[in-house]
């Protein structure tokens, strides 16, 4: 049986408290979010490296540069990029405000936002809620927090699993505008674990490059990508391998309900690549039919053409040592490059493009490096979502 529990989470780490609010950002859901810890945390944090970059993620990555925060603010249904100087001072507000209302230091909070584009915060909706934070019973709600920080996601997504005394949870959103280019949209995590802020950093960093850096839904990069962890100790130490481990099984849960929740999408695309000469090549590859929109639109009309995955491998062109002579394609277990078509079992490739999740295999044979991948398949429902998105 799983660890990830679906509603309620069956493990909840100890010191945190959650405040969910509707403050009309948009219409009447859950659009501002705020999770603290009792104690000051270890923290670490990763960004977008777009060059539009708004004031949520400046902020919160100076914040966390000192290895400390405790808390984290959400706003859903607004980015508040691209606003100048207003949107800079209208984000420091808000963590003014939150600093005073919860007695935290202004430098140990950090904050994310999603939403439209190029529209200021509502500042009169906004600070009269937040000023009356301290007023509000707080409640330890994970799964309303994810709710929380949703924009057009269809559910909510959130995991948590056990490691000794310790807990470790994760939430997170998004569905359009995924190409994360550090590690993702939005995504928190929240443990009682004690680790020190430098082998915290570096497993977030590594477990961060291995999953929410490994999805795409569309190939475009959010100027809000943040993703954050912060460790308050309250359960003792943990042994860090293994808290490695757990933190990469609920990311990849995560990373995997993303994909599948992908705007429009029908079903959940895996690429996997291996014998590849390094790491970094096995990633290239996998992402790049991923990318493709040939292969999603193949992939959503469960079209066998594994010609769309092999053009998609030779736009690597700076690949050299990649042969089409050598490579091998599949779909789920069924090879269909380079075997001839009158061998390949296609009553099984029918099946296996017929399901939720479809399995794209690549091997190189260029080495003995892998890497998987995660996104969907590319439907009319994206294209009338994104059309009509700001209205």
């Amino acid at each position: 049986m799983s660890n990830f529990e679906s509603q309620p989470l069956k493990y909840i780490p100890k010191g945190f408290q959650t405040i969910v609010l509707n403050i009309g950002i948009k219409d009447e859901t859950k659009d501002f979010v705020c999770i603290h810890s009792e104690v000051r945390c270890c923290a670490s944090g990763v960004f977008t490296q777009s060059r539009f970059a708004g004031p949520s993620v400046n902020l919160s990555r100076e914040n966390v540069k000192n290895g400390h925060a405790q808390a984290i603010v959400a706003i859903s249904k607004n980015a508040n990029v691209a606003n100048g100087e207003q949107g800079k001072l209208n984000a420091q507000t808000i963590l003014n405000e939150v600093s005073k209302a919860l007695s935290l230091s202004n430098e140990d909070i950090l904050i994310g936002s999603t939403g439209v584009i190029g529209r200021p915060y509502p500042m009169d909706k906004i600070l009269s809620p937040i000023q009356e934070l301290n007023n509000i019973p707080p409640l330890c709600d994970f799964p309303d927090a994810a709710k929380g920080i949703m924009t057009t996601d269809t559910f909510a997504k959130y995991a948590s699993t056990q490691i000794g005394d310790a807990v470790v949870v994760g939430i997170a959103k998004g569905v359009g505008m995924i190409e994360p280019n550090m590690a993702t949209l939005l995504t928190f995590f929240f443990t009682d674990a004690d680790i020190d802020k430098k082998n915290l950093d570096l497993i977030f960093r590594n477990v961060m490059d291995k999953t929410f850096n490994c999805v795409s839904i569309d190939t475009d990069t959010s100027t809000s990508d943040t993703a954050t962890i912060l460790a308050n100790g309250l359960a003792g130490p943990v042994d860090l391998t293994s808290f490695e481990a757990a933190l990469l099984k609920i990311s990849k849960h995560l990373v995997k309900q993303i994909a599948r929740d992908g705007e429009g999408a029908t079903k959940l695309i895996e690429v996997h690549v291996d014998q590849a000469r390094d790491y970094r090549q096995a990633k290239k590859v996998a992402k790049m039919i991923v990318n493709s929109p040939l292969v999603k639109t193949a992939v959503h009309g469960a079209d066998p053409n594994w010609g769309r995955i092999a053009m998609a491998i030779g736009k690597c062109e700076d690949e050299i040592d990649i042969n089409p002579q050598k490579t091998i394609i599949r779909f789920g277990a069924v090879e269909v490059y380079p075997k001839k078509l009158s061998d390949i079992d296609l009553a099984q490739l029918e099946k296996s493009l017929m399901t939720e999740e479809v399995q794209i295999n690549v091997s190189l044979q260029t080495g003995t490096s892998e890497a998987t991948v995660w996104g969907c398949d590319l439907s009319a429902e994206y294209v009338r979502i994104n059309g009509e998105y700001t209205t």
